[in-house]
Order: C-alpha cells, then sequence, then structure tokens
C-alpha cells in the first residue's frame, strides 16, 4: 500500500514539472526549422544562383 502511494506521489509530481518538455518542445521545432532552410537551400539554390549570374552578365 505505502509503495503505491509513493508512486502515485512521484507521478503526480512528474506531472507537475514540464520545464523539460517545453525546451525539447523548443528544440524540435529549431530543428524542424533547420531542416526546411536546409531543404529550401538545397532545392533552390541552383535556380537562384542561375538567376544571379544571369542579372550580373546582363548588367555587365
Amino acid at each position: 500500500m505505502q509503495t503505491r502511494i509513493v508512486k502515485l506521489y512521484t507521478d503526480a509530481k512528474l506531472a507537475l514539472n514540464d520545464r523539460g518538455a517545453s525546451a525539447v518542445e523548443y528544440g524540435l521545432l529549431v530543428a524542424g526549422i533547420a531542416a526546411i532552410i536546409v531543404a529550401a537551400v538545397f532545392l533552390l539554390g541552383r535556380n537562384v544562383e542561375t538567376t544571379f549570374s544571369d542579372v550580373a552578365d546582363s548588367i555587365g
């Protein structure tokens, strides 16, 4: 019986402590945004490079 009470108390304390979860969530959010930026640069990099080269050639 005492073990069950200790387990319930421990579970309740863990449920109240959500600071670690929000840090993990922010980390996942930053990682997701970074992955999107890397994918966009990888996919659009050649097109942007070509466009800048065309503009540079037409200017001078």
